[in-house]
C-alpha cells in the first residue's frame, strides 16, 4: 500500500469515528440500555408547588400501568410530553398502551394536554432536554422551545 493510500484511509476512518460523535451526558448514553427513572420536570426554573405536584402525579400515573417500566415527564408552558419505555414481552401491545396512557391521564387531568410517546429517541431527548436544564445558563426559553421541537417530532414520528 502506497503513503498516500494509507493517509487517505486513515483520513476516512478519522471521519467516520468523527460522525458517530454527538454531544451526550452520561445519563442519556445509559437511557435506552437501564432504567433511568428520571424526575419529573418543569420548564418553569421555579415552579410553583402545584405544578411540582401535577407532574409527580402524572409520573406516578404513567408508572402504575404495568407494562411500562421508565417514565420521562416534562411540563411545559401549554403541554405535558410523557415519554416512556415498555417492557420487551409488551412492545406487541405498543399502539394499545398508548391509548390507554392517554385515555388515564386525559381522565386524571383533564384540564392538562398531553403528548405521550413511548419511542425510544423521543425519550432520549427528554433526558438531554432534562441535563441541559440542569445548567443555569440554559433559559426557560430555549427549554420551552426545545421541548415544543421534541413535540412536534413526536407527531412527525406518527
Amino acid at each position: 500500500m502506497t503513503n498516500h493510500k494509507r493517509i487517505f484511509v486513515l483520513l476516512i476512518l478519522m471521519l467516520m469515528v468523527l460522525a458517530g460523535c454527538e454531544e451526550s451526558s452520561p445519563s442519556s448514553r445509559s437511557a435506552l440500555f437501564t432504567k433511568v427513572d428520571p424526575a419529573p420536570l418543569t420548564i418553569t426554573k421555579n415552579p410553583d408547588q402545584l405544578e411540582q405536584i401535577l407532574v409527580e402525579q402524572v409520573k406516578d400515573e404513567a408508572s402504575s400501568v404495568k407494562s411500562i417500566y421508565d417514565v420521562a415527564v416534562i411540563k411545559g408552558k401549554k403541554e405535558i410530553l410523557v415519554a416512556y419505555k415498555v417492557k420487551h414481552m409488551s412492545r406487541f401491545r405498543m399502539k394499545g398502551i398508548e391509548s390507554d396512557l392517554n385515555k388515564i391521564l386525559s381522565d386524571k387531568f383533564p384540564d392538562h394536554t398531553f403528548t405521550v410517546s413511548s419511542d425510544y429517541k423521543i425519550f432520549l431527548e427528554a433526558i438531554r432536554l432534562r441535563d441541559k436544564m440542569k445548567n443555569t445558563d440554559y433559559s426557560e426559553k430555549k427549554a420551552d422551545k426545545r421541548l415544543k421541537e421534541i413535540i412536534s417530532l413526536t407527531n412527525e414520528l406518527t
